[in-house]
């Protein structure tokens, strides 16, 4: 089976988290004809095996993303990087590490600088907790409204992390060594804004993210250096835009950025089959 200019898609969710947060993204994508990939990396993801999450540094996140990039485009296939969250950074992050590999990122609710509107006034003691002996045994927890404005969806979510102590929207429980690797990505991110040469970028962000406020996207268009730079800021939703009020919004734009891209590749053959999460190696 053929479509035309066809596009390999890497999903990137939230820290400690799974690929269900862009699960919608992902069936219209495949749906549309293209691959779809979505990632799962050790000491990054959400690991059902174990009962405490180790966490590896953000550098090997970084080099797997990349990694796999020139994998795919090795195999002949045009790729398109899409980020949640966490997920937003380790895709800007990929770029320093084989921007030659990645024809178009997709930024959503991206984390540069926690300014939301839920986020405590206290939160400049934070580096007390991730690096010092103070908050070695501290424990972030999730809680509402866990990142979704629709009630119904976060009653769900409620559930979910009762039953299996993750949801589509992450894990209940994040330990200090993940939030610190986090904390380091971001702020390596950010001190690299202005020397990406990014490929065109569709950054989708909620007016009422509690976690990142809207100057996320801001940002973003002041520095990125891009041939074209689409922002979208959508108005019915919190953090996880991807399973929230606005997702056929976020699936419609998303899936508008990658017809623009397609427009003028070459048509390209679809691999039957493909879809799996991607495990990256433990060590990369």
């Amino acid at each position: 089976m053929t479509h035309p200019a066809q596009i390999t898609a890497l999903l990137l969710h939230g820290l400690c988290s799974t690929p269900e947060e862009l699960l919608p993204v992902q069936t219209a994508l495949r749906q549309a004809g293209h691959r779809v990939l979505p990632m799962v990396l050790p000491g990054y993801s959400y690991d059902a095996t174990r009962r405490e999450q180790r966490a590896t540094p953000y550098r090997q996140w970084l080099h797997a993303v990349a990694l796999e990039a020139r994998r795919q485009r090795a195999l002949g296939q045009r790729v398109v990087l899409v980020g949640l969250s966490a997920g937003a950074l380790l895709a800007l992050g990929a770029l320093a590490h084989g921007a030659d590999a990645v024809d178009g990122v997709v930024l959503m609710s991206t984390p540069l600088q926690f300014d939301g509107w839920a986020v405590p006034r206290y939160h400049f003691l934070m580096p007390l907790a991730l690096y010092t002996p103070l908050g070695r045994l501290w424990r972030y927890r999730e809680q509402p409204p866990y990142g979704v404005k629709n009630p119904r969806v976060r009653r769900w979510i409620e559930r979910e992390l009762a039953a299996r102590r993750v949801s589509r929207a992450g894990a209940a429980v994040i330990g200090v060594a993940h939030l610190r690797e986090h904390d380091r990505l971001r702020r390596w991110v950010h001190r690299q804004l202005r020397s990406l040469h990014c490929p065109p970028v569709l950054a989708l962000h909620a007016h009422e993210d509690e976690v990142a406020g809207p100057s996320n996207l801001r940002l973003l268009e002041a520095t990125l250096q891009t041939p074209s730079f689409r922002a979208v800021l959508l108005a019915d939703s919190h953090h996880m835009i991807t399973i929230d009020n606005d997702r056929q919004q976020v699936i419609r734009e998303t899936l508008r950025f990658f017809a623009g891209l397609t427009s003028a590749l070459p048509g390209r053959r679809t691999v039957p089959g493909l879809g799996d999460p991607i495990h990256a190696p433990a060590h990369v």
